[in-house]
């Protein structure tokens, strides 16, 4: 039997950023390794972690509390590509396909959080 945030297609985009993230910071500078690559790395992380962590929760209002948290988290992301771009780690390309997916996933999740009852 699955876990109920494993059919959450929200969960499901959430883990793809997260890896795409995850290669996608092994190209930056080693001066980047305990400063932007992990900020980027675990922000990216924190988004299916805070679905799944409110999907197990209790009420519904917890559900709407953690979304809240991956949104925060998808915004962080953005900002780090911004930021990546910026010094030059990632190109035009790879940073509109991952700000394009960030877009998408954002909007999924403000939607998917005022659907909550």
């Amino acid at each position: 039997m699955k876990f109920k945030f494993e059919n959450l297609i929200i969960w499901q985009k959430g883990m793809e950023i997260g890896e795409e993230i995850n290669s996608l910071t092994g190209k930056f500078p080693n001066k980047e390794i305990y400063n932007l690559s992990s900020q980027i790395r675990r922000a990216a992380d924190s988004i299916a972690l805070n679905i799944s962590e409110g999907s197990i929760g209790q009420s519904n209002l917890e559900l709407k509390k953690f979304i809240a948290y991956a949104i925060r988290s998808l915004a962080e992301v953005v900002t780090c590509l911004y930021k990546a771009k910026r010094r030059n780690y990632i190109s035009e390309y790879e940073f509109d396909k991952n700000y394009e997916a960030s877009f998408n996933l954002m909007n999924m999740m403000v939607a998917f959080r005022k659907n909550i009852k």
